[in-house]
């Protein structure tokens, strides 16, 4: 077999296990049928990557009308969007066709951090609560990471490491208390930063070790930690895996159709990046990177489909 053909198996492997993974909340072990689940409201919770502003920019890049004059937040949605759209619903912050009956509710705001996920929890509730069958999505971690990374080496590896397990764990149980209230929720866990362009400059402006993988350690301890405290059950959870999905498309950019899962495609940084801000020859859905740190439509664009696939596939 050929270098191009055990890459291409390789991939194809990775990219099963992934779909099993994603899939172990959604299993219960049987082949019974169960209805599918139709919300009657849908509240995105999170931080910067499920955020869309109130004047419709995503932390992204944010495609323009047919005539180049202006912003259009409909083309190219964010994950959050995309579960949105499956059930027909919109946000206030997004909706050009001036729908009058609004059922997705946004509360994820840039730089929010796992500590917020309770604060935008209670306010949700202050402002009339939840439907009797909510839908809600969670992603929260990255800012986090950022904070402790930005601790090193004034604080070891292994005292930082730790703290990201403890704010994983938090994450777990204000997800749990969300399925306590009946909600459905859909848990994204965060990217893998340490493949980010940012953790690439990282990598080489510092050599007291490597910062690329220090990321990666970091974002993993977070997502481990949330795992395993999470509700283990798939009749109220669907585990999305986001941090697996960036390292299958840095790694085998080509074999899901991107032309670069390294580097960036915006010429500034989100979300002041639209699609007349772009590299030579670059396009959002070719590219897994928007900025240092924030997903293009390519990485946006998968994410969606496997949230939109754990939504409409658990036993919700």
């Amino acid at each position: 077999m050929n270098l191009r053909g055990r890459t291409a198996r390789r991939a194809r492997l990775v990219l099963s296990g992934l779909c099993v993974a994603i899939g172990v909340l959604g299993c219960g072990g049987g082949t019974s049928q169960f209805e599918p689940f139709e919300p009657d409201m849908y509240v995105a919770f999170g931080d910067q990557y499920s955020a869309v502003r109130s004047d419709g920019l995503r932390y992204t890049v944010n495609a323009m009308n047919s005539a180049g004059t202006a912003v259009d937040c409909s083309v190219e949605p964010v994950w959050t969007q995309a579960l949105a759209f499956q059930f027909s619903f919109v946000f206030a912050e997004c909706n050009p066709g001036n729908a009058s009956e609004l059922k997705a509710r946004m509360r994820a705001a840039s730089g929010a951090k796992v500590a917020d996920l309770q604060t935008q929890i209670d306010n949700h509730i202050a402002s009339g609560g939840f439907a009797a069958k909510t839908l809600a999505s969670v992603m929260l971690g990255a800012n986090d990471v950022l904070e402790l990374y930005a601790s090193y080496p004034l604080q070891s590896e292994e005292q930082l490491l730790e703290a990201a397990r403890a704010r994983g764990e938090l994450l777990a149980t204000q997800i749990n208390r969300l399925a306590a209230m009946n909600v459905r929720v859909i848990v994204a866990t965060m990217p893998d930063l340490g493949l980010s362009p940012y953790a690439a400059q990282q990598k080489a402006a510092n050599t007291d070790t490597d910062r690329a993988a220090l990321l990666s350690r970091l974002s993993a301890a977070l997502n481990g930690r949330l795992r395993v405290t999470m509700l283990n059950d798939g009749r109220y959870l669907g585990l999305v895996l986001g941090d697996e999905m960036t390292q299958s498309l840095s790694r085998w950019p080509e074999i899901y159709g991107l032309r670069d899962g390294s580097t960036t495609v915006c010429t500034v940084d989100v979300p002041a990046c639209t699609s007349q801000t772009l590299v030579a020859e670059g396009a959002s859905l070719s590219w897994l990177w928007a900025d240092g740190l924030h997903l293009a439509y390519g990485g946006q664009q998968r994410l969606g489909s496997l949230a939109v696939s754990r939504a409409v596939n658990n036993p919700f």
